[in-house]
């Protein structure tokens, strides 16, 4: 018999069999403990605001994007993207907000959900993982179009993270695009 007969599996493994075995490299969590991992949740920022990801959101980031701008919108639509055959808008949540040019590294696309749902805005900097174990006793002060949108507050390293009700928020701003054109 030869090497190479030797070497080849007697059975492959079913792909979600094979998937659950995975086991992430240590420290790969941003140095979280274990038992703080199940409730982290992934954080980003718009300007000086840190906004968290529900955690049953699908997201990816994209680095590199083409939008296609539309006319007679407001500036902080910025256009569409074509996202895998799909076409998801695309949204400048920090001009909307009217927030203040952060010291952030670079902007990067966010985009969360799928289907009908899905929506593009920049963010500063890529998302990170934070712990949730820390609530706020109540909200610091925010834009008066983001506070109906904040489930809750917390601290992570003297930073605080506020729970993002997307869905709620960029239904708000489709219906805004929608009144204008």
């Amino acid at each position: 018999m030869n090497d190479k007969a030797d070497r080849t599996p007697r059975r492959w493994l079913e792909p979600s069999t094979a998937l659950n075995r995975f086991k992430p490299p240590p420290g790969i969590m941003g140095g979280l403990a274990a038992t703080e991992r199940r409730r982290a949740r992934y954080g980003f920022w718009i300007g000086d605001l840190g906004l968290l990801i529900d955690q049953d959101t699908t997201s990816e980031v994209l680095e590199r994007w083409v939008i296609y701008p539309l006319p007679n919108v407001p500036a902080w639509f910025l256009g569409l993207i074509n996202l895998r055959g799909n076409l998801v808008p695309i949204f400048d949540v920090k001009q909307f907000l009217q927030l203040e040019e952060g010291t952030r590294e670079k902007r990067w696309l966010l985009i969360l959900d799928q289907g009908e749902g899905t929506v593009g805005f920049f963010i500063d900097g890529l998302p990170q993982p934070v712990s949730t174990h820390q609530a706020l006793p109540r909200l610091p002060p925010l834009p008066a179009v983001l506070r109906a949108h904040i489930a809750g507050g917390y601290t992570q390293d003297d930073q605080t993270w506020l729970g993002f009700e997307h869905r709620s928020f960029f239904r708000v701003l489709g219906g805004q695009v929608a009144g204008i054109s």
